[in-house]
């Protein structure tokens, strides 16, 4: 009897190879990106997407965003029938816009409006890369554009939240255009004493980052956010040098100078608050 129970076979778990490891159940969990753990969709939503784990800042998609920063009913969209086009007859581009807009529910990888935040009135837009990478076409540089002259002619402030791969290269030098009509219209918003806030996510990059994106009165970003320029490999390539683990972190530009704060997300309405409230006239930071 003694004999049969030393006798047993063991039993031991079975290991799930890496393939079970990487599956997710779609719609109902999320791993983490940067620490790998998973957890309930609903639970990373609740945390406006931050990972509870290590504090990774996943994307915010536009409506997110302002949902999470505005007053509930308070925002007003505007130019939301200004839709890209095709003006270079590129090929295949109209099929790709279209099946952005199925995807994300948007006509262009930009929503601008106005609203209140924590009853502060202030202009706004934000960059989704869900669509076209939030690459900057002619008509994403039109609707900021149009957002900043309507904050100078409502002298309300202005907040934009940055998330770009760069120009959009199916539209050409019409894309690069983009980076000086935006850049006029703020200073000439700067010039009339407006105020402009800008919070750079992840990625921030190309065109966007060498333009409007780097020209607010405040310069904020998200912790971990790329932002940069160039891509890493080819500065190495031209520079004949080896760049800093952390280079076109957020972190990085911080720490030279480039960035007035980096902030993290849940402290991101409290601290944009406060700027309008210092800024409102009469305004107070108490």
């Amino acid at each position: 009897m003694l004999k049969d129970l030393f006798s047993k076979k063991k039993k031991y778990a079975s290991i799930p190879n890496e393939q079970a490891k990487l599956d997710v159940p779609e719609g109902l969990m999320k791993k983490c990106d940067s620490c790998y753990k998973i957890f309930y969709r609903k639970e990373m939503n609740k945390n406006l997407n931050v990972c509870p784990n290590c504090g990774h800042h996943h994307q915010l998609r536009a409506w997110e965003r302002i949902e999470s920063l505005f007053d509930e009913g308070t925002f007003q969209e505007w130019d939301s029938g200004l839709a890209p086009s095709n003006p270079l007859g590129f090929p295949g581009y109209e099929e790709k816009l279209q099946k952005d807009r199925e995807k994300t529910g948007l006509n262009e990888g930009v929503v601008t409006g106005k609203g209140l935040i924590d009853g502060q009135a202030t202009a706004f837009a934000v960059m989704d890369s869900s669509f076209r990478m939030g690459s900057m076409g002619s008509v994403m540089g039109e609707r900021i554009a149009r957002a900043i002259e309507n904050a100078k002619e409502q002298s309300l402030p202005f907040i934009i939240f940055t998330a770009s791969g760069g120009a959009r290269m199916q539209e050409g030098v019409l894309s690069l255009m983009q980076m000086s009509k935006t850049s006029v219209a703020i200073k000439r918003f700067s010039e009339a004493g407006g105020l402009m806030i800008s919070v750079m996510t992840h990625p921030t990059t190309g065109g966007v980052s060498a333009s409007f994106a780097s020209l607010g009165d405040y310069n904020f970003a998200e912790p971990g956010a790329l932002i940069g320029f160039a891509g890493r490999r080819i500065i190495e390539q031209t520079t004949r040098e080896k760049l800093p683990d952390d280079f076109q972190t957020a972190e990085f530009l911080f720490k030279h100078g480039q960035l007035d704060q980096v902030v993290h997300r849940h402290d991101l309405k409290q601290l944009l608050v406060t700027i309008l409230k210092i800024h409102e006239k009469g305004g107070t930071s108490s």
